[in-house]
């Protein structure tokens, strides 16, 4: 074969890629997925961090100065902090396309990947907006809050990715009685109510994000921490209830066990760390640990849900169609 022959036969960049793109779910799609679910939770973090060190307007936007994307030494440590997150959320949106370029060739087989992989994407541009947004209007409460929920969600969906990667394709059904999945619904109903007035609380604390905004959402913070308590114990005791049904419901309800369990496990550690702080006016690293334990308990409870389904059998007809 002559050279010019083996140049022309030789595949194109594009057509390497496509080769090298996992054609199933492999450990490069379960690595991006567990990456990006990792970072969602870190970026909570430090989004926390930001707001209980008075950082929030320690940057300006978009830039960090007029002149500079960065700190510069001029600046106080409140910058470096403000940068950080905005940093940090540029690996965010790099693990979201990664999955997405990863996930690419099974869109038409896993197209639930597909789209949750887009969804937490698109979630990461519109945290960027929102972000500067936020520096512009000085930090409004309101707008705060939103931002949280957003991560929230982008932290559920992330969870659902890594936990509906694990599992196959195809057509599911039910994997434990249907009075433990309405019950596991209900618990993650409960979840959701018990983040939302915990948003409004910080959202009416003295935890502003700056020293010179005053601004909170005009509720009364000390009112809405015991209100906060109502659904958070509601949401132990079904904890409770989910673990001793999944364990009595046998073995095919061993995955809805297995996250339920760790779900009572980190609302335990939720619920010292919430008494902590309301009894010794709200230290900053116990409401920033409290933040981030919720995180962990949406991407718990969405574990807990992908658990009330498991691949549906297949039958005789079925793999005659097949064939």
């Amino acid at each position: 074969m002559s050279a010019q022959q083996s140049t022309t036969t030789a595949p194109g960049i594009g057509q390497r890629l496509r080769r090298w793109l996992p054609d199933r779910v492999d450990r490069r799609v379960l690595t991006a997925a567990w990456i990006s679910l990792v970072l969602e939770i870190a970026i909570v973090g430090t989004g926390g961090a930001v707001r209980l060190t008075g950082s929030g307007l320690g940057c300006e936007w978009p830039l960090c100065t007029p002149d500079s994307l960065f700190p510069t030494a001029e600046q106080s440590y409140h910058s470096v902090i403000e940068f950080g997150n905005r940093a940090l959320s540029f690996f965010v949106g790099l693990a979201a396309v990664a999955l997405i370029v990863l996930v690419s060739r099974l869109r038409r087989e896993r197209r639930d990947l597909w789209v949750m992989s887009w969804i937490v994407f698109a979630g990461v541009l519109v945290q960027a907006v929102v972000g500067g947004v936020l520096v512009i209007f000085d930090l409004h409460p309101n707008l705060v809050s939103f931002h949280y929920i957003v991560s929230l969600i982008l932290v559920g969906v992330s969870a659902a990715i890594v936990g509906r990667a694990t599992q196959p394709a195809g057509r599911r059904e039910a994997a434990v009685p249907r009075w433990l999945a309405v019950t596991t619904h209900i618990t993650s109903l409960v979840l959701v109510l018990t983040v939302l007035v915990g948003v409004l609380t910080t959202g009416a604390g003295p935890h502003s994000g700056d020293p010179e905004v005053t601004l909170r959402n005009g509720f009364d913070a000390t009112l809405l921490e015991h209100v906060h308590s109502w659904p958070a114990y509601a949401l132990f005791a079904l904890t409770i209830v989910l673990v001793i049904g999944a364990w009595r419901a046998g073995p095919g309800a061993a995955g809805l066990l297995r996250w339920a369990t760790v779900l009572l496990a980190v609302e335990l550690v939720q619920i010292g760390v919430g008494l902590y702080q309301a009894r010794n006016d709200l230290p900053p690293l116990a409401v920033g640990i409290h933040m981030v334990l919720a995180a962990i308990a949406v991407a718990t409870m969405t574990a807990a849900v992908l658990q009330l389904k498991k691949p549906a059998a297949v039958d005789a007809g079925d793999r005659a169609a097949a064939r």
